[in-house]
């Protein structure tokens, strides 16, 4: 693994992706990450062949009650998450310092595909 130095500012988008759990595992997905704080209904461990769970790094229970998915409340949402995200740097560094090494894919269990956490998560980790 290598040293994250100051000089790493972007990571390629074809490096971090971004999968809905109940989407087919493939070899493509590289380092399966679940970044949902509550473990995805109707899904085994087996099938989710994850590589780690990573509930810390999804939005509190407080901030994900609030919001509820609800598209009105997005930009708000992708706000406090971010105050959020923002006092989890050495989790966010560990991902960065995995996308030296290998792709990273970010799963998550939400119906809607453009506006959930992982696509939050995804844009702080290519700006941090």
């Amino acid at each position: 693994m290598h040293e994250l130095d100051s000089s790493f500012t972007l990571i390629a988008p074809r490096h971090l992706r971004i999968k809905r759990i109940y989407d087919a595992p493939a070899r493509s997905d590289g380092f399966r990450l679940l970044v949902d704080r509550l473990w995805p209904r109707g899904i085994t461990k087996k099938r989710a062949m994850l590589s780690d769970w990573m509930p810390e790094l999804a939005p509190s229970a407080e901030l994900r009650k609030w919001f509820g998915h609800d598209p009105g409340r997005w930009s708000e949402f992708r706000r406090r998450y971010y105050a959020e995200l923002a006092g989890k740097q050495s989790l966010i560094k560990s991902i960065r310092n995995r996308l030296l090494d290998e792709r990273v894919t970010l799963l998550y269990a939400a119906r809607d595909a453009t506006r959930n956490q992982a696509q939050v998560l995804k844009q702080f980790i290519e700006a941090a």
